[in-house]
C-alpha cells in the first residue's frame, strides 16, 4: 500500500528558505543548499601560524578556549551539575532513601569481598568509605555505587597471591599500592581519552570471562561452607581437586548455617525482584544475613563456626602506600583490573544515565574513578570499581543525584565508629553466603543460549573465553577472548561481506540498548531495507519483535512515507487545548451581535457570495470593521423601536 502526501508549493518553500540557505531550482520543488564555504589566499595566511601545532593538540586548544568558567567547572567538579539544578523538596528524601538503603548493603557486603581478596575485613569497609565520598565528588553518574566488588576481589587475590602469603603485612600492603596503580592508570586514561579501546573487546568475551570468574569465586568460598581450606586458586581443576582431598575434615554445622543463609538471600532477592513492593528485600538481605548469623553465635556459641573476629574501630588513617619495588610485577593486573573497571563502572554507568536522561562522558567517568582510587590508597583501601547490585539498588531505590553516594558514605562512616564492636561475631559462612548470592547474577547462561541461536561466531567466542578463563585462569581467558576477538575482526575486515546493514549480536544488543533509550524519550525506530541475514537475526534475537513488525519497511522510501504519515496523525489526533485565560470575556454588545447574526443570516452569507468588507475570525474572537459597527447599531437600534435603515445589510463571515 503506498501512501502519497502533498508537498508545499515552490513558493511557500522559496518563501521559508532563509539567508544561511540557497533555494536550487528544481523540476517538482526546490531544495535548499547549505553553500561550502570556500577557503581564500587571506584565510590561508592567517592559519598559516598555527599549521605547526599537531591537529590532535590544535583540537584541544580550540576546544579548551571556547570554554567558559562553568564549563571549566563541570569538567573539574562534575558534581556541580546535578548541585546547581538540585530539586531539594523533590530529590533530598529520594537520595537519602537510596543513600542509607545502598549503606546498609555495603557494609556486610565490603566485609564479604574483603575476605574473597584474601584482606582482613576492616579494608573492605575502609575501600568503602574514602571512594565514595570522592567520588561523589568527581565521578559524572549520579547512580553508580562504587566500592569493593567480588571480581575486581578476586583478581586482587589471584596475583597477589602468587607473591606473597596472605597472612603476612607485605600482602595488605601490596593491595593498597595496587589500589594507587589502578587509580593512576585510570586517570592518565581519562586524561588521554583512551575510554575508546574497550570497543574492541567483543560482549561476548565479557559475558565468558563474567560468567567463568563467578563460578570461580563461589567456588572459592566453599571452604567457609565445608569448614576446612581449600587451596587459593583462580583455575577450576585445582579448587575441584582440593575440595574432594579434603572432603574427610567436612563439617556440618557452618555447612547448614551457610546453606540457610543463602536460601534466605535468594528467595529475598527473587521477591525484590519480581514484586516492586517489596523491592525493600534485595537490598536488606546482606544485612539480614549478617543479624541472623550474629545472633546465631551469639546464643549458641558453636565452636566449629569460625567467626570474623576482632575488627578495630574508628576511622582509618592517612598513610603513604609503600614497596614500591613490587610495581612492575602489578602492572600487568593493574591493566587488567582497569580493564574490568571500564567494562563494569563505565558500562553500568553509560545503561544508568540513558535511564535517567543525562549525558556521561566515559573518559571523564574513567578519571573519576581514577581519582576515587588514588585517593582511597592514602587511607588503606584496596582497588575499587562500580558494583552491579548496588548500583541497581540505587537506581530502583529512585536515586536522583551523587548525594545518595554521600549518604552511603556516612553510613560507612557511622558504622566504622560505633558498630564494629557487634561485627566480631559475624559467622564466615555468612559473609560466605553474601559473596556466592552476589556472584550468581554474574552467571550469564542465558547470553551463551541467546549467541547460540543469533550468531555461532560470537557463541563460539563466548565459549572459548569461558573455557579458557575457567581452566588456565583470569589473565590467560581474558587474553586468549581478546586476542581471538580481534582475530575476527581483522578477518571480517580483510574479508568483507559484499552486502551492506551486517549485524553480529554486540550489534544487536547495542540496538537493544539504543530501542530502550529511545522508547523513554517516545522515539519510533524503523528498519528500512534490511538484507535476509540481518533480519534473520534481528528476528532471533527478538528484536523485530520489540521495534514491531509494522515499523519494518522494504525500501527507504516506504519508511520515510510511513513515518510522515504517522506524524501526521499524530498532529490530527492531537487535542489543541486552547488557553482561555488569554481570551477576553465578549461584552453584552458583542454577544448580542453574535446572537443576531446566527439568527438572521446576511444575504451574502446564504448565497454564498463574498463581501470585500468581510472579516474572517476564529471561534470565540470577534474583530469588527466599521461597517459590522454600523450594522450592529442599527439593529440594536430596530430592536430598541427606532427606525430602521433600509440601505443596511449585516455583514458577517465566521470561520471555525
Amino acid at each position: 500500500m503506498e501512501i502519497t502526501y502533498a508537498t508545499s508549493s515552490s513558493s511557500d518553500l522559496t518563501a521559508a528558505a532563509t539567508d544561511n540557505y540557497s533555494v536550487v531550482a528544481m523540476p517538482n520543488r526546490p531544495v535548499k543548499v547549505i553553500p561550502l564555504q570556500h577557503p581564500t589566499s587571506s584565510s590561508s595566511f592567517s592559519t598559516a601560524p598555527s599549521a605547526s601545532i599537531p591537529p590532535l593538540l590544535s583540537k584541544w586548544r580550540s576546544k579548551f578556549l571556547r570554554l567558559s568558567c562553568i564549563d571549566w567547572l563541570d569538567l573539574l567538579l562534575p558534581c556541580s551539575r546535578w548541585i546547581r539544578t538540585y530539586r531539594w523538596r523533590e530529590y533530598l528524601q529520594i537520595d537519602l532513601m537510596a543513600g542509607i538503603t545502598v549503606g546498609v548493603m555495603l557494609v556486610p557486603q565490603s566485609m564479604s569481598y574483603a575476605r574473597l581478596a584474601g584482606l582482613h575485613p576492616i579494608y573492605g569497609l575502609y575501600s568503602g568509605l574514602v571512594p565514595v565520598f570522592v567520588y561523589a565528588i568527581f565521578g559524572s553518574s549520579r547512580q553508580l555505587a562504587i566500592g569493593p566488588v567480588a571480581l575486581v576481589s578476586l583478581l586482587v587475590s589471584n596475583v597477589l597471591g602468587s607473591i606473597v602469603d596472605s597472612t603476612d603485612e607485605l600482602y595488605t600492603e601490596l593491595a593498597i599500592l595496587l589500589a594507587l596503580l589502578v587509580g593512576i592508570l585510570e586517570c592518565i586514561m581519562g586524561l588521554l581519552r583512551l575510554g575508546w579501546l574497550i570497543r574492541f573487546i567483543s560482549h561476548s568475551v565479557i559475558s565468558g570471562f563474567t560468567t567463568a570468574s563467578a563460578i570461580v569465586i563461589a567456588l572459592s568460598q566453599a571452604k567457609y561452607f565445608l569448614g576446612y581450606s581449600i587451596v587459593r586458586s583462580s583455575k577450576i581443576v585445582p579448587l575441584i581437586k582440593s575440595v574432594i582431598a579434603g572432603a574427610s575434615k567436612f563439617s556440618w554445622p557452618p555447612f547448614v548455617m551457610g546453606s540457610i543463609i543463602l536460601a534466605i538471600l535468594l528467595v529475598m532477592k527473587h521477591l525484590g525482584k519480581s514484586r516492586k513492593h517489596l523491592r525493600f528485600l534485595r537490598a536488606t538481605g546482606p544485612l539480614t544475613a549478617v543479624v541472623l548469623g550474629t545472633t546465631f553465635v551469639k546464643i549458641f556459641h558453636p565452636s566449629s563456626i569460625s567467626v570474623v573476629g576482632e575488627i578495630p574501630q574508628g576511622l582509618p588513617k592517612f598513610s603513604i602506600p609503600k614497596n614500591f619495588g613490587y610495581a612492575k610485577s602489578l602492572i600487568p593486573t593493574t591493566l587488567l583490573i582497569t580493564g574490568v573497571a571500564i567494562l563494569e563502572s563505565v558500562g553500568i554507568a553509560k545503561a544508568l544515565a540513558a535511564k535517567n536522561g543525562y549525558e556521561l562522558d566515559a573518559n571523564q567517568e574513567l578519571f573519576g574513578l581514577g581519582v576515587a582510587n588514588i585517593c582511597g590508597s592514602f587511607f588503606s583501601a584496596y582497588p575499587t570499581t562500580g558494583s552491579f547490585s548496588r548500583s541497581a539498588v540505587n537506581h530502583e531505590s529512585g536515586a536522583k543525584t551523587g548525594l545518595s553516594g554521600i549518604v552511603m558514605g556516612i553510613i560507612m562512616g557511622c558504622a566504622l565508629l560505633f558498630m564494629t564492636p557487634l561485627f566480631t561475631e559475624i559467622p564466615q559462612c555468612a559473609l560466605a553466603a553474601i559473596v556466592i548470592s552476589a556472584v550468581m547474577g554474574l552467571v550469564d547462561y542465558g547470553e551463551a543460549m541467546f549467541l547460540w541461536h543469533v550468531d555461532k561466531k560470537d557463541f563460539l567466542l563466548w565459549t572459548i573465553t569461558f573455557i579458557m578463563t575457567l581452566f588456565l585462569g583470569i589473565e590467560i581467558g581474558v587474553l586468549v577472548g581478546v586476542g581471538v576477538s580481534l582475530a575476527f575482526v581483522i578477518h571480517e575486515s580483510a574479508n568483507p561481506h559484499i552486502a551492506v546493514t551486517y549485524i553480529d549480536s554486540s550489534a544487536v544488543q547495542a540496538l537493544k540498548d539504543l530501542h530502550q533509550e529511545y522508547k523513554l524519550r517516545d522515539i519510533q525506530i524503523a528498519i528500512a531495507n534490511p538484507n535476509r541475514d540481518v533480519l534473520l537475526t534481528l528476528s532471533r534475537s527478538d528484536l523485530v519483535q520489540l521495534i514491531g513488525k509494522e515499523w519494518c519497511f522494504v525500501r527507504v522510501h516506504d519508511a520515510v512515507q510511513v513515518c510522515l504519515q504517522h506524524v501526521e496523525n499524530l498532529k490530527e489526533t492531537t487535542p489543541k487545548i486552547a488557553d482561555l485565560s488569554q481570551q477576553k470575556k465578549p461584552s453584552f454588545f458583542q454577544r448580542l451581535w453574535k446572537r443576531q447574526s446566527e439568527d438572521e443570516p446576511g444575504p451574502e452569507l446564504e448565497s454564498g457570495g463574498q463581501d470585500p468588507r468581510m472579516l474572517e475570525a476564529t471561534e470565540g474572537t470577534v474583530v469588527q470593521t466599521p461597517d459590522m459597527q454600523s450594522s450592529f447599531f442599527q439593529r440594536l437600534w430596530e430592536q430598541r423601536g427606532g427606525e430602521t435603515n433600509p440601505q443596511s445589510e449585516p455583514l458577517l463571515s465566521r470561520k471555525s
